[in-house]
């Protein structure tokens, strides 16, 4: 969901860039069959979601989603962050957005055969919808919330209008992400040292 993020953050190493954005169709305990190098970047990916959830900016936008929607707060959070990352690449990042999700994808597909098979079938899609830079426009994020709401959650609930709270403290997620994105790269350089290089 928080595809970019996961991209961007482990973008020093082609290996943690794949891996991190095939992490969410890895379960089970790691390598799960995965070669070393698209499996250390599976781990970051974990790392990065448990750093997330510890983060007091990442806690304080949990809490600015309205009740109702709280269950699904972590989901909602990661898709803001990553608008917020799309709409404000330039602030974060030299290389332009166009660049680095092309990058990103051509990445992947080199390595296709080695990821999960759920991720080959979903590449093609997130390559020909450019669901790394889509989330930019509001309405691209409102809208995969609502496909998410129907297709991906089988119990009713309120995905789908989650964008709302979003627009309603839009420059609270904003200042919670500008807290959040130097410590999370921070975090990701620390556990690279920590966890060497598998090339």
């Amino acid at each position: 969901m928080n595809f970019l993020a996961h991209a961007f953050l482990a973008r020093h190493e082609p290996a943690l860039r794949v891996g991190g954005l095939a992490g969410d169709f890895v379960k089970g305990h790691l390598p799960a069959g995965l070669p070393p190098d698209l499996a250390r970047g599976v781990a970051l990916h974990r790392a990065i979601d448990g750093f997330a959830d510890r983060h007091p900016a990442f806690q304080a936008s949990r809490r600015r989603v309205a009740e109702g929607r709280r269950r699904y707060a972590g989901v909602l959070v990661d898709m803001f962050y990553d608008h917020l990352l799309a709409r404000d690449w330039a602030e974060h990042a030299d290389e332009p957005l166009a660049h680095f999700c092309a990058d990103t994808y051509r990445l992947a597909d080199a390595r296709l055969a080695a990821l999960p098979e759920g991720f080959a079938r979903v590449l093609p899609t997130m390559r020909a919808g450019d669901w790394l830079a889509s989330y930019r426009a509001p309405e691209a994020v409102a809208d995969a919330l609502a496909r998410m709401s129907r297709h991906r959650i089988r119990r009713d609930n309120p995905l789908g209008e989650g964008f709302v709270d979003f627009e309603l403290a839009a420059d609270g997620f904003a200042a919670d992400f500008r807290d959040f994105l130097p410590d999370a790269s921070a975090f990701v350089l620390a556990w690279r040292d920590q966890n060497g290089d598998t090339r």
